[in-house]
């Protein structure tokens, strides 16, 4: 009987030490930090735990995992333009909850920091943001309106110690009637643009004819001169020298005898007009 009693408080025993050394020993995930708790009281003394194997007081001491890889949250905000018209649009955030705070974290939000922190921080910043423009500036100013989402989410989720990463916001949609007037209008621009061009085009082309037509008309005039001032040179040698003819006309002549021959033998030969 005393060899099964002690058999049996040494199974007791084992099982405490292992209830124990269980209750003692806390795994932080990959991915994760550990918050720790004393008595379910979050320890703001204690940084965040690192991954890994970690040891506790048993029975007293607990760790809950938080993940803080990226994460990804996309909700649907519906807001109105300043001009009254209702826009629709999708953002998606990528974050991570602060490494080094989540214990902060844990303590005044919880786990469920998605739908108490970041869900109600996107749609008040859309409604905020898009209040600011009308519904024709937030297709036209698009990066601008971006940009001033991105800036006030960011700025909202760093307070609740959530680091945001990328903030991606699909197109701004409308209702049917006013996207149909909108995308009118800007073929409406499209065309006078075209219209546009095509006289500037025009006017060019115009330009272009007159100025070929100038340097046409004044190359024709300095050829004119330039013959007329060849005769006037030739008279003049003329009138000083009445040989001057003969001379022109010796070297003018290649040296073959012509067909035909003018009174007196001399040979008919074309005389330059130019000098």
């Amino acid at each position: 009987m005393s060899a099964a009693r002690g058999v049996a408080v040494g199974i007791i025993l084992l099982i405490i030490i292992g209830v124990v050394i269980s209750a003692s020993v806390k795994i932080v995930d990959s991915g994760h930090r550990g918050v720790l708790l004393h008595w379910n009281a979050v320890d703001l003394t204690q940084p965040p735990l690192e991954e890994g194997l970690h040891f506790v007081v048993p029975f007293q001491d607990e760790v809950v995992n938080i993940e803080v890889r990226t994460l990804k949250y996309a909700s649907d905000a519906r807001s109105a333009s300043r001009d009254l018209q209702t826009v629709e649009t999708t953002v998606t955030v990528n974050y991570h909850p602060n490494r080094e705070a989540v214990h902060r974290l844990y303590k005044d939000i919880g786990l469920d920091y998605e739908n108490r922190v970041i869900q109600p921080a996107i749609e008040e910043t859309v409604k905020q943001v898009t209040a600011k423009y009308n519904a024709e500036e937030l297709i036209t100013k698009r990066p601008l309106v971006k940009q001033d989402i991105e800036a006030a989410i960011t700025e909202r989720l760093n307070q609740f110690e959530v680091v945001t990463e990328v903030i991606s916001i699909t197109d701004f949609e409308f209702s049917p009637l006013f996207a149909q007037a909108i995308e009118s209008k800007v073929e409406a621009e499209q065309n006078a643009l075209r219209a546009e061009n095509d006289l500037r085009r025009i006017e060019v082309e115009a330009k272009q004819r007159e100025a070929n037509a100038i340097g046409l008309a004044n190359a024709n005039i300095a050829e004119a001169k330039g013959e007329a001032e060849a005769i006037a040179i030739i008279n003049r040698a003329l009138a000083e020298n009445p040989n001057y003819l003969d001379w022109l006309k010796t070297q003018a002549w290649d040296g073959k005898l012509p067909l035909v021959v003018g009174e007196g033998g001399t040979p008919f030969i074309q005389i330059p007009i130019k000098p």
